[in-house]
């Protein structure tokens, strides 16, 4: 055998077949039925030159639309200063991915430092860990999280409110892990406080309760009251948040949440066809040891110099992965030094000032799609940057017709047309799409 890309010589598969037992390959895979075995050959093109591969990438790029996007529930359009590429480059933080030898990883130890530090200040919690792989599986930590902080408890409720992709996350979780699901209902586009008040009260130990602000309507939720309802029956609330909405609206913390998880794509990682992205999640001091992954700190060596360590991780994810409470024992290192960079260059004000504008922007499209008398809202409930209406015509018409002018309309759901609208939306681009129906 003569490839060039293998590293085994016939004398490895051999000396390798004979520690197992078994005397050819296939043998090794005489269990696999026939049925699903593959007995075609590749379809595989011959070899290119360095030319030839970029032509046709770029004849494959050149097909994709690039549409004016008004869409949300999740991912946001929006703007990445041309920067943050550049300074992801740079060599000191493409060390290790997993800094499990610290003193020669300071590079990405110090960005996830710094990272975990902007992320508990924008959530207003105690302590972030060194991130996740997205929102949706954040959540599904926290979900964890809760059940092992409440021991004997199995059962965490969920919110009607809640993104459905997060929710279906959520479920296959929970399958495999023995938690029971149970969905709070709504009322009038938000969560029933006093449903979930008859649950905590009635069902037989809750150990957590997932909200969402905003919602997945884009409604900014009024959780006055969830968290001493929570409280008050030894559950955690858990709080899921869109990252950028946080430079404005009340935190999780502030809120009175136990855990903040959410996705950090808001936070200029361009929506690239979706993904990789990057999930946080932050809690509260006691719950230190339950958070899954692990948190950097910064010290002094011995020479008095400033130095950043592994201040804690679990364990049980290394060595008794049995009893561990997860098995995230990596992070999305180059997602978090992104997010983590964009922070740095907009500061407080600058996130504060994109928050706005994508407030704003939101609230004069949906006052134009009113004036059209062609929609109504969903709900009479404050939104913040996206906004759920209902539309008197054949809406997966209209959202061809966006379609076909370069537009992006929005996401079609159940109950209407889910509009977002970023800081990067002009008044001209909202008229074009208002000037479409």
């Amino acid at each position: 055998m003569d490839y060039k890309y293998f590293p085994h010589t016939e004398e490895d598969l051999k000396a390798m077949l004979e520690k197992v037992g078994v005397e050819s390959l296939g043998d090794l895979y005489a269990q696999i039925p026939e049925s699903i075995r593959f007995k075609g050959d590749y379809d595989l093109p011959s070899e290119m030159s360095e030319l030839e591969v970029r032509q046709l990438f770029e004849c494959l790029g050149s097909q994709n639309r690039q549409l004016t996007c008004f869409a949300g529930y999740g991912v946001y359009d929006h703007y990445t200063p041309s920067v943050i590429p550049n300074l992801l480059s740079r060599s000191e933080f493409l060390t290790s991915y997993t800094p499990y030898q610290a003193e020669i990883s300071q590079g990405t130890l110090h960005y996830i430092f710094e990272y975990q530090s902007m992320m508990a200040a924008l959530t207003g919690m105690d302590v972030s860990n060194a991130s996740m792989y997205d929102g949706t599986t954040a959540a599904a930590e926290a979900m964890m999280m809760a059940v092992a902080a409440g021991k004997k408890v199995d059962k965490v409720l969920v919110s009607a409110t809640l993104n459905a992709d997060t929710r279906r996350v959520l479920d296959t979780y929970a399958l495999h892990h023995g938690i029971g699901l149970v969905t709070v209902p709504m009322k009038d586009g938000v969560t029933d406080l006093t449903a979930l008040h008859a649950q905590l009260s009635t069902l037989d130990g809750v150990a957590g309760v997932i909200v969402q602000q905003p919602n997945a309507y884009g409604i900014v939720e009024d959780y006055t009251g969830f968290a001493e309802a929570c409280h008050g029956q030894k559950a955690l609330l858990i709080m899921d948040s869109v990252a950028a909405d946080l430079a404005v609206l009340k935190t999780p913390g502030e809120w009175g949440a136990d855990i903040a998880v959410g996705d950090g794509q808001s936070l200029g990682i361009p929506m690239q066809w979706g993904g990789p992205y990057v999930g946080y999640l932050c809690c509260t001091e006691k719950l230190i040891r339950k958070m899954p992954g692990r948190i950097v700190g910064m010290t002094r060596d011995s020479r008095g110099q400033r130095a950043f360590v592994l201040t804690l991780q679990a364990r049980e994810q290394h060595i008794r992965r049995q009893k561990a409470t997860s098995n995230i024992c990596s992070n999305q290192s180059l997602m978090a030094l992104w997010v983590t960079v964009y922070m740095s260059l907009m500061g407080r004000q600058g996130l504060r000032e994109a928050a706005e504008r994508s407030y704003a922007g939101a609230h004069y499209l949906c006052d134009e799609l009113l004036k059209t008398g062609r929609f109504q809202l969903a709900y009479d409930q404050p939104f913040f940057n996206e906004f759920l209406v209902r539309y008197d015509g054949d809406a997966e018409a209209l959202y061809q017709r966006f379609i076909d002018a370069g537009i992006l309309g929005g996401v079609l759901v159940e109950d209407g047309i889910l509009f977002a609208v970023t800081e990067k939306r002009t008044k001209e681009e909202i008229d074009k799409l208002v000037s479409l129906i």
